[in-house]
């Protein structure tokens, strides 16, 4: 029974604000578990997850708040797993920003990874992943614990943003992205790789929203010295970060193979001006909505899109789809008011199917351009941009939820199913090197 049915029923019983939170959280499904018309990849792997949770502390580090003081992050990591027969899957718990005057509003998600089990010691590449502006953790797990299923190990920032009624907040926020990604980043490539776990020369960084302005950024990005963040910090804190400053390199992750930004903030604010986005240089695909009124489209995701001329990229529109494309799908708690299920939800798509979809695309890219595997290629480079102008004369008696092979004289997008490659467009460009496409 998924969210929406659980809801119904419970209400039709009159009972719904005194079922406990725990409760309503063991009816749901872990998120990372897609819904059966899902898109081929989106599926869970092979692996069990395991998760756990470490603080590193960066010394002396540029703080709005409190300068050069010891910043403390909290760090939850999804890897491959040992579990022992039995072991209880975690539930992960957070919380939002309601609307003024009220209180936060908490929420619990159930996962399917099993806390504090053993490691099963490999190679495998780092993803590191970066929230939005006052967003948790527990609302990304749909993301990294299907990543870690399938031979991942994927490392989420608790950014710890400062409460939104506090002068603080942006500035602090708006420099502390791009610090913290790096700092993590860096940790953890050392760390995890002396441990067994990981190769560090195999790293993707993943955000959304500020935390696509953050990946972005960090992958190269250059912040323009006049634009907003750069103007919007105090002290003059950013500009070193910036274009041409001392320390731009500083914040520059290393042995990145691939970038992934889901609706990223800053090209409405001139984050990066005209020729920023050319230092990126790593694959990059960017996921955003057409009608996003929170970062917007024109400026955002599809004006980098099409400035990133030194990296092959990638943007996967949703026609008629907001901003809310990042997190999970809305907590039964949350479902108590249309600011609460704004963060979640979108108006026009079911959020399980952009969930599926996003995994699927986030899948098929992860694995060619940072695990080295070309037969996903045929999952990105389709014949048509356009979904619905994709078509599949399948033979007689196929079943109605086959997929898609995408093989030769098949246009609708590979490993989706008949009427479901609907609404999306997946555009592509090569990186632009010497004056020629590469």
């Amino acid at each position: 029974m998924r969210i929406k049915q659980i809801y119904v029923a419970i209400t039709a019983l009159g009972v719904t604000s005194i079922v406990p939170m725990f409760a309503m959280a063991q009816t749901m499904e872990a998120p990372s578990r897609p819904v059966v018309d899902s898109p081929e990849l989106a599926a869970l792997g092979p692996l069990t997850v395991g998760v756990r949770t470490i603080t590193l502390v960066d010394h002396n580090a540029d703080d709005v708040a409190a300068p050069h003081a010891d910043r403390r992050l909290t760090i939850d990591i999804w890897y491959p797993a040992h579990a022992a027969r039995g072991a209880k899957a975690a539930h992960y718990d957070g919380s939002l920003p309601a609307e003024k005057p009220g209180p936060p509003a908490t929420f619990s998600v159930p996962g399917i990874a099993v806390r504090n089990a053993a490691a099963i010691a490999g190679h495998y590449p780092l993803v590191v992943v970066s929230h939005g502006r006052s967003n948790a953790t527990a609302a990304l797990s749909w993301l990294t614990e299907n990543l870690a299923s399938k031979g991942y190990v994927v490392a989420a920032i608790r950014h710890a943003d400062l409460p939104r009624s506090e002068a603080a907040e942006g500035p602090e926020m708006l420099l502390r992205r791009p610090l913290d990604i790096a700092f993590v980043t860096r940790s953890l490539q050392r760390s995890l790789a002396d441990e067994g776990l990981i190769d560090p020369s195999r790293t993707a960084l993943i955000g959304y929203s500020m935390g696509g302005y953050g990946v972005l950024i960090d992958s190269g990005a250059a912040l323009d010295p006049e634009g907003g963040p750069c103007k919007w910090v105090p002290g003059g804190l950013m500009i070193p970060y910036a274009a041409g400053g001392k320390l731009q390199d500083a914040i520059q992750v290393s042995n990145l193979k691939a970038v992934v930004a889901i609706a990223p903030w800053g090209g409405a604010v001139g984050a990066w001006g005209k020729t920023g986005p050319e230092g990126v240089t790593a694959p990059l695909l960017l996921i955003a909505g057409d009608r996003d009124h929170t970062v917007d489209y024109a400026s955002g995701a599809r004006a980098f899109f099409d400035a990133a001329t030194s990296a092959r990229r990638y943007l996967l529109t949703y026609h008629g789809a907001g901003h809310a494309l990042g997190l999970g799908p809305v907590p039964l708690t949350m479902r108590g008011s249309t600011w609460d299920i704004s963060w979640f939800e979108d108006p026009v798509w079911r959020k399980d199917r952009i969930i599926a979809i996003n995994l699927h695309m986030i899948t098929a890219f992860l694995d060619r351009f940072v695990k080295g595997d070309e037969s996903r290629a045929a999952y990105l480079d389709g014949p048509v941009s356009e979904s619905a102008a994709g078509t599949w004369q399948a033979p007689q008696g196929t079943l109605f939820d086959a997929r898609s092979p995408g093989t030769s004289g098949i246009t609708l997008w590979k490993g989706f199913q008949r009427d479901y490659a609907e609404g999306l467009e997946l555009l592509r460009r090569d990186a632009l090197v010497g004056g020629s496409t590469q």
